[in-house]
């Protein structure tokens, strides 16, 4: 599944709340925040099970090419299970509050701070999106 949101703009110092329901057998999602789809500012992807990766979250970005990886072995996700992550930037670094209260950080490498293009991916179903 695929969810899309186009001109919605997200600015530095509001936040993004995410929150939806995983499939049962779900190997893997993505979040992404960015200008478009080929230009994301953050990818994050946590995979249960993917290409070798077991139970962590990879970050990333891609403006004309994916940078270097970040991961984090933090995993509050379950398969079947409802889930909230919340989403805050500013022109250095995201923000990222995973559904069991721990914070992660992901490097801001656009620099900008707005973005317009938020999207989900995966086998996922997305409940709700507010930005406040």
């Amino acid at each position: 599944m695929v969810f899309t949101v186009k001109d919605m703009t997200f600015k530095a110092g509001q936040e993004l709340t995410i929150s939806g329901k995983l499939k049962s057998g779900c190997s893997l999602f993505s979040i992404n925040i960015g200008h478009d789809a080929d230009n994301l500012a953050l990818h994050f992807n946590p995979r249960f099970n993917y290409q070798g990766d077991s139970n962590i979250i990879i970050c990333n970005s891609n403006q004309g090419g994916w940078g270097q990886e970040q991961k984090e072995h933090s995993f509050p996700f379950d398969q079947g299970e409802s889930f909230k992550v919340v989403f805050t930037f500013n022109n250095d670094q995201f923000y990222i509050k995973l559904p069991n209260g721990t914070m992660m950080s992901f490097p801001n490498r656009f620099g900008d701070d707005s973005f317009k293009h938020i999207d989900v991916q995966g086998d996922v179903k997305v409940q709700g999106i507010k930005i406040k």
